[in-house]
């Protein structure tokens, strides 16, 4: 009974940190933003304070469009980026080809693309020693 009771304990003290955890992922979440905008607001890239470096970081996102993912996949076959295109296209390496793309394109998806893809950037801020 012991044992049951200290893993009672454990499992209630797991749920009650879940929650906290929730609640600082939703703080920070909310700091983050309103920093970034006052950053933006200030056309301040990066400051320093207390020993750590804040900085804007943009970083591109995109997956296919609801419903679309078929035709992403064939999309990317059909203008020569096969190569991409397995069972899956990684998140990652997808945002890296978009963002190429809009390199080469004058910063706009590509409309055989844009039809099959969403984007969004999100700006935040990093945090780094020294």
């Amino acid at each position: 009974f012991v044992l049951a009771d200290q893993l009672k304990a454990a499992k209630d003290k797991k749920k009650e940190l879940d929650v906290e955890l929730k609640e600082l992922g939703a703080e920070i979440e909310e700091l983050d933003l309103a920093l970034s905008d006052a950053m933006a607001e200030a056309e301040c890239e990066r400051f320093s304070r207390n020993g750590s470096t804040f900085y804007l970081n943009t970083r591109l996102y995109a997956s296919p469009i609801a419903g679309q993912k078929e035709a992403m996949l064939q999309a990317l076959k059909k203008n020569g980026y096969g190569e991409l295109v397995t069972e899956t296209v990684n998140a990652n390496t997808l945002a890296s080809f978009v963002k190429e793309q809009m390199a080469e394109n004058n910063d706009e998806v590509p409309g055989w693309l844009s039809e099959v893809v969403n984007t969004f950037e999100k700006v935040s801020v990093g945090i780094r020693n020294g």
